[in-house]
């Protein structure tokens, strides 16, 4: 299946770049351009397609602004955007993410890592460029707890369900949790795909956010994971697995 990609950036130059990039896997077809926050919403509207590469930085409507938009209309809810940013810790991620985002990516990507990035999204898994996994989750947790509903909310979750949504959210991958739980990966996965559904969240983003909102993980408690590197090139990875 062709992935199909709107890019939406305010400069050309870049535009093209990330064209030219995307244009050397025969899976990946950019369909479409958009300079402005609106244009990429008209685009996004018209194209249908499968990702949108959204700088989080342009003119008039933002990226921000432009990305609620998009994942906020049932006719695009099959439709995933990426936010591209020039730095990791731009202070808009966190709250791209909470827009709908699935995920961000400097813009410094490595030419693999991109359509790597490309084809995870379209897949619906959630992303972030190395090393910022572990930022997100800190911004989390040095943000007041404002516990919500967690009974009300997280009540269609088995007990099992419920923990391995606790670990997600403190930065684990499906074999780290299926490591701990001494359960298969296939299990762990199985478990993260029905706690999005129950949940009616989008993606494994969403699932981490809603983990901290609800309290099922504290913010500045003890529960933030060392990452260590792999040992192949680490390149853009699921948030969490």
């Amino acid at each position: 299946m062709t992935i199909k990609v709107l890019l939406a950036d305010d400069q050309a130059l870049v535009r093209a770049g990330f064209g030219s990039l995307l244009a050397r896997a025969e899976d990946i077809r950019v369909v479409g351009e958009a300079g402005t926050g609106d244009e990429a919403v008209r685009a996004a509207r018209a194209l249908r397609p499968d990702v949108v590469l959204m700088d989080i930085r342009m003119p008039g409507t933002d990226g921000l602004t432009a990305t609620r938009t998009i994942v906020g209309e049932p006719e695009l809810a099959d439709c995933r955007v990426i936010v591209l940013t020039t730095f990791e810790t731009d202070e808009y991620v966190f709250a791209a993410l909470r827009a709908g985002a699935s995920g961000f990516l400097t813009k410094e990507t490595e030419p693999d890592d991109l359509r790597q990035a490309v084809r995870a999204v379209a897949a619906g898994d959630a992303l972030l460029s190395p090393g910022a996994t572990r930022r997100v989750i800190e911004q989390f947790a040095h943000r007041p707890a404002t516990p919500t509903d967690t009974a009300g909310r997280l009540a269609v979750l088995t007990a099992r369900e419920r923990e391995v949504t606790r670990l997600i959210a403190t930065g684990l991958s499906n074999d780290q949790i299926a490591a701990q739980l001494v359960i298969s990966p296939l299990t762990a996965k199985t478990h993260v795909t029905r706690a999005i559904a129950k949940l009616g969240v989008r993606d494994r983003a969403q699932l981490v956010i809603l983990a901290y909102e609800t309290g099922l993980v504290l913010a500045g408690g003890p529960h933030l994971p060392e990452q260590k590197a792999p040992a192949t090139s680490p390149g853009p990875r699921p948030l969490p697995a």
